[in-house]
């Protein structure tokens, strides 16, 4: 991360074109350590050994796996400091005990155990870690986790979809209140286990039994009458209501909004549940939801890629920018279509950046320029032969300096003058350029006393 102190030398660490020597005498500062510990791939063992020699607990926390070469990981693992020699073991083991995931190769790597073995651990935080990301583990393994003593066991066990929970073990995870929110949000459920979490009045069961996609009509139709925002909006959502109780669901939710529930508001923009189901539907039932009034359905609309032309025409100019750009998405997006929606909006996130899309005109890229909008302007630096005088234009503007400074057509003279910006990351993304002359680079050690 960006050194504030000294962000020259936390970009520089980050620069890929900095040459071995560069590196090694940058080690000797916290701010090159903090920049080194930031770049992708294999570090050269001249850099590693600098870290041993002059690292802390920090930096050697990145130096495992295929960041060092084997010679490098044997050293390490010999090392007299244990700050340096357990820096990257004592770190694993501290995110386990917080309930941080983590991958399976790290985990065996540093208890030096198979995964199996690790699942019938003793520490039951390591176990809960080992179930909260072996998906494919076997079923037998599945059975063990699901039966442990440990409530964190069994509620990592059944947080994802896979491996799932067998038919043989459903009633017993919906008596439990460790899982019961997970297996209600997943498994297929009788009309009597149905009733019995209804019944329940826990808003976190209620809330997962409604995002069930198995709920049969008559269930769906049961929870259109729980009053709570986020149920009613995942009735809303299922394949069983009808366009009328839909409708009703998102008036009520909305009144509530209007008159100042944050409930309300948290399931009307920011319940992370669309109705999949949709995708799955004959073309013609799809279409029918072009007029819905309800974006989610038109957004789950316009990810799919075998629309008529028509329907394409009316999602490219549908009033809500996300449906616009996930329609956008689809591969034979017309460049005009690309660009207007761009121009209109700039780059809409989540999702890869339209500029990027294999229709877009990369020509116009650069009269982005004079666009006023500044969301707008800043995707000119996608186009990586961008003239010196745009670029002198774009960072005139402090919201945009940090792209010019890491643009890979940026003069020596302006990446010097952003090396001293006042904002640290502009100065860290102008060290962090690889168009930094090599003689700047040296000039920034010289000037730390490196």
């Amino acid at each position: 991360m960006t050194n504030l102190a000294h962000p020259r030398l936390s970009g520089l660490g980050r620069n890929p074109a900095a040459p071995r020597d560069v590196l090694v005498r940058l080690v000797a500062h916290r701010a090159g350590r903090s920049g080194l510990t930031q770049r992708p791939g294999r570090l050269e063992d001249a850099v590693v050994e600098a870290l041993l020699a002059h690292g802390d607990r920090r930096s050697s926390v990145t130096l495992y796996g295929d960041r060092v070469s084997p010679e490098m990981r044997r050293r390490i693992a010999e090392h007299p400091d244990p700050e340096i020699r357990d820096a990257y073991p004592d770190f694993v083991r501290d995110m386990v005990e917080r309930g941080v995931p983590l991958g399976l190769d790290d985990l065996e790597l540093v208890y030096a155990r198979p995964r199996d073995a690790l699942a019938r651990a003793e520490d039951p935080n390591l176990r809960a870690a080992i179930a909260n990301v072996w998906h494919d583990r076997p079923p037998a393994v599945q059975a063990e986790l699901l039966a442990d003593p440990d409530p964190r066991v069994r509620a990592a066990a059944t947080r994802h979809e896979r491996p799932g929970i067998p038919p043989e073990w459903r009633e017993r995870c919906l008596a439990d209140p460790a899982v019961r929110a997970n297996a209600a949000s997943r498994v297929p459920l009788t009309a009597e286990q149905f009733e019995r979490l209804v019944r329940s009045g826990d808003e976190g069961v209620l809330t997962a039994v409604a995002d069930n996609p198995h709920l049969s009509a008559e269930m769906a139709a049961r929870l259109a009458d729980v009053d709570h925002p986020s149920v009613r909006i995942a009735a809303a959502l299922s394949r069983h209501v009808d366009a009328a109780t839909r409708d009703r669901l998102y008036a009520l939710v909305e009144a509530e909004y209007a008159n100042g529930s944050l409930e309300a508001e948290m399931a009307l923009y920011w319940y992370p549940a669309e109705p999949g189901w949709l995708r799955e539907t004959p073309l013609d039932e799809r279409l029918a939801y072009l007029d819905c009034p309800h974006t989610v359905f038109r957004r789950v609309l316009a990810s799919c890629h075998d629309l008529p032309e028509e329907a394409w025409r009316r999602l490219d100019d549908d009033p809500d920018p996300r449906v616009r750009q996930i329609a956008a998405h689809r591969p034979d997006t017309p460049p005009d279509v690309l660009e207007r929606l761009v121009r209109e909006h700039g780059d809409i996130r989540p999702g890869p950046p339209l500029v990027e899309h294999s229709n877009f005109p990369r020509h116009a890229l650069r009269t982005f320029v004079d666009e006023t909008d500044p969301r707008v302007r800043r995707l000119a630096l996608h186009d990586p032969e961008l003239p010196a005088r745009d670029l002198e234009r774009l960072a005139a503007d402090p919201s945009l300096r940090g792209g010019v400074a890491a643009h890979p057509n940026a003069t020596d003279a302006l990446l010097d003058r952003l090396l001293s910006d006042p904002d640290h990351n502009v100065a860290d993304n102008a060290a962090a350029n690889p168009a930094l002359p090599l003689d700047r680079m040296y000039r920034i050690l010289v000037a730390a006393g490196l």
